[in-house]
């Protein structure tokens, strides 16, 4: 297992990731305290110097492990589900963007909250859901002529209306014929919606691609009551080999909460 934090390169109002306005001190502190990745949140790609960023990372030998995509729902509006076709076409193109990213980057795009939510109605529900397979089918076919792969996370019912557990995100998955879309199990999701976190980790088999970690508070993996050597020793029985990226509320500040996350790590022997 390698690990990873997850920081934004944009301001946000996502609360579950750090950022700060200068770029290169923050990713050279986490390399600098051991992590072997970095998880970048990234609304809109077309504001970032690219080709700065990835010299930046490169310099560094600190790879990009994901891209995560959640701010252009929770800041936009922009949804795949969408069944308004201007805010499903300017997803599709976000997205698409995201796709062209992480082929530089080499890393995984993420479809959690820019999925958006189904609406209510007659018929909506259905037609919305359909809507967002086709979207997810045209992004996974792209994608793969890219060398990329997409994984959708499965969220808690509190943020969005469907895909909450990694069974229904599997079943998703295996109606799309897609063989480059896996599964992103996030364990503060997985304690509000699993009956059993292990056993839904075993379940997603070599579909498991990347591993959010964060406490049941949403702080730093140690700092709630989560028990993750059950969780950790199933990764390992299954001899997962991605990343466990920390995306966690930064309390009490980016630094002290970094720190106390590769302090976790390497107590549970996965990071040296």
């Amino acid at each position: 297992m390698r690990t990873s934090f997850a920081v934004s390169l944009q301001k946000t109002g996502f609360q579950a990731v750090a950022f700060q306005k200068s770029v290169q001190p923050l990713l050279r502190y986490i390399k600098e305290l051991g992590f072997t990745g970095v998880e970048l949140a990234v609304r809109d790609p077309s504001l970032l110097d690219w080709k700065e960023l990835t010299g930046t990372l490169d310099g560094m030998g600190l790879p990009v492990c994901a891209l995560g995509t959640g701010q252009a729902f929770l800041e936009e509006g922009l949804s795949l589900s969408a069944l308004d076709g201007d805010i499903s076409r300017r997803a599709l193109d976000r997205l698409r963007m995201h796709i062209e990213l992480a082929e530089s980057l080499q890393s995984l795009v993420i479809i959690g909250l820019i999925r958006g939510n189904l609406p209510s109605g007659e018929g909506m529900w259905e037609r919305a859901w359909e809507h967002f397979r086709e979207n997810v089918s045209l992004l996974a076919d792209e994608a793969l002529t890219r060398g990329g792969r997409l994984v959708i996370e499965p969220l808690n019912r509190y943020e969005v209306n469907f895909l909450h557990t990694v069974e229904e995100t599997l079943e998703c998955i295996g109606s799309l014929a897609a063989q480059n879309v896996g599964v992103l199990a996030d364990t503060y999701h997985m304690n509000i919606e699993e009956v059993d976190m292990a056993a839904s980790l075993l379940m997603a088999e070599k579909k498991l691609w990347h591993v959010h970690v964060a406490d049941s508070n949403r702080l730093a993996p140690g700092m709630g009551h989560l028990a993750f050597t059950p969780l950790l020793n199933v990764l390992r029985e299954m001899e997962y080999t991605g990343y466990v990226s920390a995306e966690i509320i930064p309390r009490p500040d980016l630094e002290e909460a970094a720190r106390n996350t590769m302090s976790f790590f390497r107590e549970m022997n996965i990071a040296v």
